[in-house]
Formats: C-alpha cells, sequence, structure tokens
C-alpha cells in the first residue's frame, strides 16, 4: 500500500511555479516598470521644459519670490506695503485670504447642505419643491456666472456713496466697497485668557471621551454637552477675571475718502464667499439625501415604536448612521470648494491665485511662479483630505 501510494503522486503538480508565472512577481514587477515609466515620463517632460526655456533665453528664477511686490492688494493688507513688502509676503497674505474664503465656506456649505439634504425630504410639500428648484438651479448653473451674479447683484442693492452707507447696530456700516465693522483687539493680558481657553478645551474633550467610554459600559447616556460647555466657560470666565480686561474694541469712522479703523469684509470676500456657500451646498445637499436614503426605513420604525419623534429619529438614529456614507463624497465636495476659490479672480479678488497671477506677469517666471501655486494648493487639498480620512476612520462600523 505504501508503494502504491508512492507511485501515485504527482511530482510535476506540486514543483514550485516558475518566477515569470508567479503572480506575486508579476504584480510586483509591473508597479516597478510603471514606476521607472512614471519618472522617465516626468523626467521627458521637465528636460523639455529646460529645454525650450534655454532655447527662448529664459531661466527658472525662484529669487523673485524676494523683489517687491508692486501692486496695492486690497484684502487683508494689514502689514504689507506695496513697493516694499516682497512677493513672498504677498503670497502668505494671498493664502492668508484663500484661508478665509475656504474655512467660511467649508462650514457654510456643511451646515446649508445637511438643511437642504433633510429638506430635500421633507413631508412638506412646499418645503421639498423649494429645496428641490435650489438644487437644481445651483447644480446646472456654472459656477463662474453664478458669482458674477452676486457680486453685480449685491453692488446695485447698497448704497455707493460711503456717506450714504446703510448703518446697523454695533455700529456696522453697509456700502458698495465693504461691509465695514468693529474688530476686536487683544491687550497684553489676553494670552491669559488664551491659556485659559485651551485648557477649559482640554479638560472639556476629556471629559467628552470620558462620558463616551461609560455610556459604551454601562449603557447610561453620555449626556457630553452638559459635562463639556459648562467646563469650558468655566475656565474661560475664570480666564477673564484673572486677564482684567483682555480685550479693546476699535470702532470704524468715515474720513475723506473710506472708513478708517475696525475691520473690514469686502465685496469681493462676501460674494466669492457666498458664492461657494451656495454652489457647493447644493451638491452636499445631494450627498445628503442619498446617505439617509440609504438609511434602512426599519430603522426608523424601531425609532418610532421607542417614542422618539421626527427630530429625535433624526439626530440620534439617521445620521449617526448615514454619516458613514455621507463622509466620502462630502470630503469630494470639500477639496471642490478649495480650488474653486481660485475663481475669485474673475470679481478681482485678492487670494494666492490672483497673486501669483500678478507676480507672473511682472517677473515673467510663469514656471517658478506657478509651481509654488501648486505647492499651496497640494498642500491645501492633502490637508483636507487628511482630515477627512480621520475623521471617515472614526465613524467606521466597529464590531465587537
Amino acid at each position: 500500500m505504501a508503494e502504491h501510494k508512492s507511485s501515485g503522486f504527482d511530482v510535476a503538480a506540486h514543483a514550485p511555479v516558475p518566477l515569470w508565472r508567479d503572480i506575486r512577481v508579476i504584480q510586483v514587477f509591473a508597479q516597478i516598470a510603471f514606476l521607472i515609466s512614471v519618472i522617465f515620463f516626468g523626467y521627458v517632460l521637465i528636460n523639455n521644459l529646460l529645454n525650450n526655456l534655454d532655447a527662448s533665453r529664459l531661466t527658472i528664477d525662484f529669487g523673485i519670490l524676494d523683489r517687491p511686490f508692486g501692486t496695492m492688494i486690497s484684502e487683508g493688507t494689514e502689514s504689507f506695503e506695496p513697493g516694499e513688502s516682497s512677493n513672498l509676503l504677498a503670497l502668505w497674505v494671498g493664502f492668508k485670504n484663500t484661508l478665509r474664503v475656504v474655512l467660511v465656506g467649508l462650514i457654510g456649505a456643511t451646515i446649508l447642505g445637511v438643511l437642504l439634504g433633510v429638506g430635500r425630504l421633507s413631508t412638506n410639500f412646499l418645503v421639498r419643491q423649494v429645496t428641490v428648484v435650489y438644487i437644481e438651479i445651483f447644480r446646472n448653473t456654472p459656477l463662474l456666472v453664478q458669482l458674477y451674479f452676486i457680486y453685480r447683484g449685491m453692488r446695485l442693492i447698497v448704497p455707493r456713496d460711503l456717506a450714504d452707507s446703510y448703518k446697523l447696530p454695533g455700529p456696522v456700516y453697509i456700502n458698495r466697497r465693504a461691509i465695514n465693522y468693529p474688530q476686536i483687539l487683544g491687550t497684553d493680558t489676553a494670552w491669559i485668557f488664551y491659556i485659559a481657553v485651551i485648557v477649559g478645551l482640554a479638560v472639556g474633550i476629556g471629559l467628552w471621551v470620558w462620558r463616551l467610554r461609560v455610556m459604551d459600559r454601562t449603557g447610561a447616556p453620555a449626556r457630553t454637552l452638559r459635562w463639556f460647555v459648562p467646563v469650558v466657560i468655566g475656565f474661560a470666565a475664570v480666564g477673564w477675571l484673572l486677564a482684567g480686561d483682555p480685550f479693546d474694541v476699535e470702532y470704524p469712522e468715515l474720513q475723506a475718502l473710506n472708513f478708517a479703523g475696525g475691520s473690514r469684509f469686502s465685496a469681493e470676500y462676501i460674494a466669492l464667499t457666498v458664492g461657494l456657500i451656495l454652489y457647493t451646498a447644493a451638491f452636499i445637499a445631494d450627498i445628503v439625501r442619498a446617505g439617509i436614503q440609504a438609511v434602512p426605513y426599519g430603522q426608523i420604525e424601531a425609532a418610532r415604536a421607542q417614542g422618539l419623534g421626527g427630530g429625535q429619529t433624526l439626530r440620534l438614529i439617521i445620521l449617526p448612521q448615514a454619516l458613514r456614507l455621507i463622509i466620502p463624497p462630502l470630503g469630494n465636495q470639500y477639496l471642490n470648494l478649495a480650488k474653486n476659490s481660485s475663481l475669485g479672480i474673475a470679481i478681482g479678488f485678492f487670494d494666492v491665485y490672483n497673486v501669483a497671477n500678478v507676480i507672473s506677469n511682472q517677473t515673467s517666471q510663469s514656471v517658478a511662479v506657478f509651481a509654488v501655486m501648486m505647492i499651496i494648493y497640494l498642500g491645501m487639498s492633502l490637508t483636507i483630505s487628511l482630515i477627512m480620512n480621520a475623521v471617515n476612520y472614526q465613524m467606521r462600523l466597529r464590531s465587537r
């Protein structure tokens, strides 16, 4: 019997797979070949660029960033002097302006998009139809057209002369150029208040995490806000008392040609930010709508059977489950908003793209300037992606 089994053993069937047929070797080889081809293709492109620049007697000079920027920037120029400040400082001012638009736009588009997505599924006929009309209009018209429409429309409905500015409590002045409002300035003791707030936030976050762990272990309600909010407010109040008077208020005043003092939101900034919010919110609304509809209807019926109202069902049952489907495509819309902010050049907003365009025209160093600008936008996009991936990781479905 032993000899029979030995004679039936197929040696060829158990022989090692040749390297040229091993799927793992083929995959590694294909990846290496693809990487080499990408590097070679990039080398060819860069070599052709350098040869063409040399033939045109042009060079790539990043030293132009130290040259003075000769154009007045109408936004975020508290420490900027045209003709004296460098191009690098001008890019920094433009980058800060871009961040102001992107951060406010992300928050505003998220809030409006969630409201529109919920309204799209409302049982109220009027709310549902108004939401549908809004989404269809803003999704199916170009953003550039919307920005022109908002910018020109704003300039038509507000006073042209500064003396005729609308005055709101504060005081806040609204005119064709900007919205001028009081500015809060920190005093020498403001750092005490800031430290107290930071410590309060750290303690509050720690209590928040602790309450969630208690809920997971015992099933008792976490009531995180009841712990978080009083702690933060308490530390802030202590910091305010220790600092004495940590802030001063500077009010805008109309002088001969313009407002002095206070701070301002330019018309270009408002138009660009509002346009990005309205446009992006229409896409976020459909993402939210799809995520809500993906939640099994049995979950809603179970919530109703437990006596939960419509708002409680949405907040406690539907949205937490829908977020796992909403967050990945939501990150794409955030990236689109950040990149679409470059359209501010069409209405004269001095963001980083507009500043880079001016530097390119003044120095004829388009390659160097736009290489820097690409790095800036790439860094901003990668930061947004990193944050959204971290949020998506935290929201993943965990199993015991």
